[in-house]
């Protein structure tokens, strides 16, 4: 319990609750400061008032040196206050009693303050007097002040209780609140935990509430999302280094064999240097590519985008490949351009590579015959590219496969490349900030890129 109470205190959402209680306090007190001291001033300004109208009345039954009864009314008034919460005294001017519950003596004219010694009143007993001369006899009329008094105490009490009532609660809801925060930082510290053992499926718990926590913890888990993937994706490219590049590799060996064998018993080796050039070649721009991508996937190539028009891109594509597809026993059919089609903000070299790709995969695995039709539209705040063809296409459970680096379909492991095409693909789109999407023609395949427009 001990140990609980010592990580709360130290923890910080517990700190800032007892931060925030110790301000709303002293703001509480501080409001009560004043409150009680304008109710105290306005206690005192309504006695004044009470013990004013008193005196009036009392003196207005006095006229024409009637003084019999002014001395009754006012002994009538000491008669009403058998406490002495009310005191009455008429003397003359030598000082002498003529009338009332006490005798005042040396109060000057107007309001002033007395402590009272007489019998049945407590010792030290406040009061608030006015005095006066009516007739040339001095009269005072004096309220005490055990009221006022004890309503002020009542009031101090009342704002005791008060202040300790909401520091209890402030403290104990802060506890509160502070426990249940920590126990959601201590989900989020428990996940990293857990990913920095290896366990990159672990993702942060969501309340669902929308909160601020909840708004980091999905963007640390879309982060680690990101991260899981790209480590799965590492494997596989590992796995797929390691089955993809060992036949070329074994490949060269053998001609590197066979061409030693050739050599020590005197026969021309030519044709086999050149099979091992051409493996060597391949092997080296399998990893050009890898190593383009990993640059790509960097954000490297951002710093060099610029204003592209991408329908002239691909009618630069289509110009280069049309006699190629010809001269293949296929047809690059003229682009499609839309006049409106906005400009895109990026790298016209990597946009060329990209489209060229897309072209070069469809001439490679369609037979001859194919149509292939490249295509620029703008849709609303999006600007739409795309390669499609009449081809064979691509089973649906293999579509996103492809897109992961040295994967081919079983029935292109016969052709000639690298499994990369659609990797780089993939990797120029979101560097792009652009996505991809692979589209059943019924019959047939297309590759479909929305890129954001341009902002100036």
């Amino acid at each position: 319990m001990t140990q609980t109470w010592s990580r709360l205190l130290r923890s910080t959402p517990f700190r800032l609750a007892l931060t925030f209680a110790f301000l709303f306090m002293l703001a509480f007190v501080l409001s009560g400061a004043i409150v009680y001291q304008m109710m105290s001033a306005d206690l005192a300004e309504q006695l004044d008032d009470t013990i004013k109208e008193t005196y009036a009345v009392v003196a207005a039954t006095y006229a024409d040196t009637d003084l019999k009864e002014l001395v009754e009314t006012i002994e009538s008034h000491a008669l009403r206050s058998p406490k002495k919460e009310q005191l009455f005294s008429l003397t003359d001017a030598a000082g002498n009693r003529l009338a009332g519950n006490f005798t005042a003596a040396g109060l000057p004219d107007g309001f002033s303050m007395f402590s009272a010694e007489m019998p049945g009143v407590p010792p030290g007993a406040e009061y608030r007097a006015y005095s006066g001369s009516v007739g040339g006899n001095n009269l005072t009329v004096a309220f005490s002040l055990s009221e006022t008094e004890e309503l002020e105490t009542i009031m101090l009490m009342s704002f005791g209780w008060a202040t300790l009532i909401i520091t209890g609660l402030a403290v104990a809801g802060g506890a509160l609140l502070a426990s249940r925060v920590q126990r959601r930082l201590d989900g989020i510290a428990a996940t990293m935990v857990d990913v920095s053992h290896g366990r990159l499926d672990t993702r942060i718990p969501l309340t669902g509430k929308g909160d601020d926590i909840d708004i980091v913890s999905s963007q640390v888990n879309a982060a680690l999302d990101r991260l899981s993937a790209l480590v799965e994706g590492m494997k596989q490219v590992s796995a797929n280094i390691a089955h993809d590049l060992k036949t070329p590799l074994n490949r060269l060996q053998m001609i590197l064999d066979t061409a030693t064998e050739k050599n020590i018993s005197g026969q021309q080796v030519a044709s086999e240097l050149a099979d091992a050039h051409a493996e060597s070649l391949q092997i080296n721009e399998t990893f050009d590519a890898l190593l383009r991508i990993a640059q790509i996937e960097a954000g490297a190539r951002r710093a060099r985008f610029t204003e592209v028009d991408l329908g002239e891109v691909l009618r630069t594509i289509a110009e280069i490949y049309t006699e190629v597809a010809e001269d293949d026993g296929k047809v690059l059919a003229p682009a499609q351009l839309q006049e409106t089609a906005d400009r895109i903000h990026g790298d016209r070299e990597l946009l060329t590579q990209m489209f060229a790709n897309l072209v070069e995969n469809a001439l490679r695995h369609c037979p001859p015959g194919t149509t292939i039709k490249l295509s620029v539209t703008r849709r609303g705040e999006r600007v739409v590219a795309s390669v499609a063809d009449n081809g064979p296409g691509i089973p649906a459970d293999e579509r996103e496969k492809v897109f992961q680096r040295l994967y081919r379909l079983d029935h292109s492991r016969s052709s000639p490349g690298s499994g990369l095409g659609l990797s780089l693909v993939r990797a120029i789109a979101d560097l792009h900030g652009a996505t991809v999407a692979l589209v059943d023609c019924r019959p047939g395949l297309a590759v479909v890129v929305t890129f954001p427009v341009s902002v100036d």
